[in-house]
C-alpha cells in the first residue's frame, strides 16, 4: 500500500496548516477533545442539522403518498423537494467558497445561523396556515422556504467543514471528523424521528418548526463561541469565475489525483444517500404501509448505526487517511443494499419490517465508516487559500449527485408504479451505483502530520 505524508512535502505553500508557528514544529493549539471552539462549533452543526432534518423530513414526508384503500393515494413528489433543496448548491457553490475564502469563517457561521432564524419563522408561519383538505397548497408554499434553506446551506457549509482545519492540528482530523459527523447523524435521528411524529398529525406541524426556531436561536449563540480565524485569502476578488469554478481551483484538482477521486467519489456516495433516504421511505410508507412508530423506526436505523460508523471510522483512521476504512465501509453497503432489495413474502420484501431494522443499522455504521476518511482528505489536501473553494466544490458535486440521484428515484417510481412492481426495486439501482466505487476506488494512505 503507497503511503505519503503531508508532512513530507518540502513546498510551503502545498502544507495546508501551516501557522507561523509551525516553522519551529511547534502547535499550541489544544487537542480535539479539550478545544472548547471545537465543540461549539460541532455544538452549532448538530442544532443546525437537526432543524434541517426535520423540516426536510415534514416535506418528503407530505410528498409521499399514503395507502388509501390499498392503493398508493397521489404521485411521489420526493424527489422534486430534494431537487429544489439542491438548486442553490448549484447556483451559488462558487460564490459560496469566494465568500468562505474572503471573510473569517467564524463570521460566517454566526450569519447563517441568524438567517437560519428567519427561514425557520417562515417555515413555522407555513404549518399555521396548514390545510388538511387541501395539502397540495401546503406543499407549494413550503417549497419555497425549502429552497431558501438550501440557499442557508450553500453558504453554511464551505465556513462550517473548512474552519476545521483552521481550528485543530491536522493529526485531529480523523478523530474531530469522526465526532463531527457521529454528532451530525445525530441529529438526523433526533430531527427524522421529530418528524415522523408530527407527521402523524399535519395540523400540529407548527410545534415542530416552532422547536427549530428555538433551536436556531440555541445555534447561533453557540456559534459564538468558535475561535476566530483569519481569513484564507483576504485580498480575493469577486470575478465571474467566482460564481462557477475559479482556474485556480481546478489547477489544485488536476493536479491531486487522490483529491480529485476524493470529489468523484463523494458525488457518487451523496447520489446514492438521497436514492436510499428516498427508498426507505417510499417502501416504509407505500410497500410496507407503516404508520406512526414503526414508521419512526423504519426511517431513522440508518442513522442509528451512521453516528457508530463514524467513531469507528474516526479511530480505525488515527491520524492519517485510512483506504483501508473506506474499503470495509463500501462494501457493508453495498452488501446491506443487496439485501434490502431481496424480494418475497407478501409484501414482496423479504426481509419485511423486523428483518430490516438490523440491516438498516449495519447500512448505517457502513456509511459512517466510509465517509469519514473521505471527508478528511478534502478537508486535509488542499493547500490552505483554497480550503473554502474546495468545499463549496465538494458541495456543488455532492449536489450535483443528488439532483441526479433524486431525477433517477422520481424516474424509478414512475416506472415501477406503471408495470407494478415494488418500491424496494430502488436498491437495484443503488446497488448498481455502488458497485464501481466497491470495485475500482482505492485511495492512497496519507499521514497527517503532527504540526499544525
Amino acid at each position: 500500500m503507497e503511503t505519503e505524508s503531508l508532512a513530507a512535502d518540502s513546498t510551503p505553500e502545498l502544507l495546508p496548516f501551516v501557522q507561523p508557528h509551525a516553522a519551529e514544529g511547534i502547535d499550541h493549539r489544544p487537542p480535539v477533545i479539550a478545544d472548547a471552539a471545537f465543540w461549539s462549533m460541532a455544538v452549532t452543526q448538530f442544532l443546525g442539522a437537526f432543524n434541517d432534518n426535520l423540516f426536510k423530513q415534514l416535506v418528503l414526508l407530505l410528498a409521499t403518498p399514503k395507502i388509501v384503500a390499498g392503493v398508493a393515494a397521489g404521485a411521489d413528489h420526493q424527489g422534486m423537494v430534494m431537487a429544489i433543496f439542491a438548486v442553490p448548491f448549484i447556483v451559488l457553490a462558487g460564490l459560496s467558497g469566494w465568500v468562505a475564502d474572503k471573510w473569517p469563517k467564524r463570521n460566517i457561521i454566526i450569519l447563517c445561523k441568524a438567517a437560519e432564524i428567519g427561514i425557520m419563522l417562515l417555515g413555522m408561519f407555513a404549518f399555521l396556515k396548514y390545510d388538511a383538505a387541501h395539502p397540495d397548497a401546503l406543499l407549494a408554499f413550503l417549497l419555497p422556504v425549502l429552497f431558501l434553506m438550501g440557499v442557508h446551506s450553500t453558504f453554511f457549509g464551505p465556513p462550517k467543514y473548512g474552519i476545521l482545519p483552521e481550528l485543530l492540528r491536522d493529526s485531529d482530523l480523523p478523530k474531530a471528523n469522526g465526532i463531527f459527523l457521529m454528532l451530525t447523524f445525530l441529529a438526523i435521528i433526533g430531527g427524522t424521528a421529530l418528524a415522523g411524529y408530527f407527521e402523524h398529525e399535519m395540523q400540529n406541524a407548527w410545534r415542530g418548526s416552532r422547536i427549530g426556531v428555538g433551536l436556531a436561536v440555541l445555534g447561533t449563540i453557540t456559534a459564538i463561541g468558535v475561535r476566530r480565524t483569519p481569513a484564507a485569502n483576504p485580498t480575493a476578488k469577486l470575478r465571474p469565475a467566482d460564481f462557477v469554478v475559479t482556474p485556480e481551483t481546478l489547477a489544485v484538482v488536476r493536479a491531486d489525483r487522490q483529491l480529485a477521486l476524493a470529489l468523484l467519489v463523494t458525488s457518487m456516495f451523496w447520489l446514492l444517500g438521497g436514492m436510499v433516504t428516498s427508498g426507505v421511505n417510499a417502501v416504509a410508507k407505500t410497500q410496507l404501509g407503516l404508520v406512526e412508530w414503526p414508521l419512526i423506526w423504519f426511517t431513522v436505523m440508518v442513522a442509528f448505526g451512521i453516528p457508530v460508523g463514524c467513531l469507528l471510522g474516526g479511530y480505525l483512521s488515527r491520524g492519517r487517511i485510512n483506504p483501508r476504512v473506506v474499503q470495509i465501509g463500501g462494501l457493508g453497503i453495498l452488501t446491506c443494499l443487496v439485501l434490502l432489495s431481496l424480494r418475497g413474502g407478501q409484501q414482496h420484501h423479504l426481509l419485511g419490517y423486523h428483518g430490516s431494522l438490523p440491516v438498516l443499522a449495519l447500512l448505517g455504521v457502513a456509511t459512517g465508516m466510509f465517509i469519514v476518511p473521505i471527508q478528511v482528505s478534502l478537508q486535509a489536501l488542499p493547500p490552505k487559500q483554497e480550503k473554502g473553494r474546495i468545499i463549496a466544490l465538494m458541495n456543488l458535486c455532492n449536489w450535483i449527485g443528488i439532483i441526479i440521484g433524486a431525477v433517477m428515484f422520481e424516474l424509478l417510481m414512475l416506472l415501477v408504479q406503471k408495470i407494478g412492481q415494488p418500491r424496494n426495486t430502488a436498491f437495484i439501482l443503488c446497488v448498481l451505483v455502488m458497485l464501481p466505487v466497491v470495485l475500482f476506488y482505492r485511495p492512497k494512505e496519507v499521514v497527517l502530520s503532527e504540526r499544525g
